[in-house]
């Protein structure tokens, strides 16, 4: 796991590519990969394997089942949290994941754009 990246991952990459943005770090709970901070959009690009896609439904490591359950139902629980605490302080939250990035990206970039009203 050592190698996982927290930041600059691929799909990061290329939502920023697309919205010509530049990956900046942040204090805001959760640390979104990108931020708006003029018109409060908080932008996550969640992997479908660490955060647990609704629609993609992958398996878990056949070995030690009980850790990654455990440690899955963490990150689920962190993300419900950090939407909810960002939306407390008035942001709006988008949450793109991994397999929408690759099955059309320009339509994600088009989702962010819109929610900042550029489109």
């Amino acid at each position: 796991m050592k190698s996982n990246r927290r930041s600059g991952t691929t799909p990061e990459l290329t939502l920023v590519r697309l919205l010509r943005r530049k990956l900046v770090s942040n204090n805001l709970p959760g640390n979104p990969d990108i931020a708006y901070s003029r018109e409060k959009v908080a932008v996550f690009v969640n992997g479908c394997f660490w955060h647990r896609c609704p629609i993609c439904d992958l398996g878990l490591p056949k070995t030690n089942t009980e850790f990654w359950k455990r440690k899955f139902a963490r990150n689920v629980e962190r993300d419900r949290l950090n939407k909810e605490e960002l939306e407390a302080i008035g942001w709006r939250v988008l949450v793109i994941w991994e397999h929408q990035l690759k099955e059309d990206p320009r339509r994600c970039a088009r989702r962010v754009k819109a929610s900042l009203g550029r489109l």
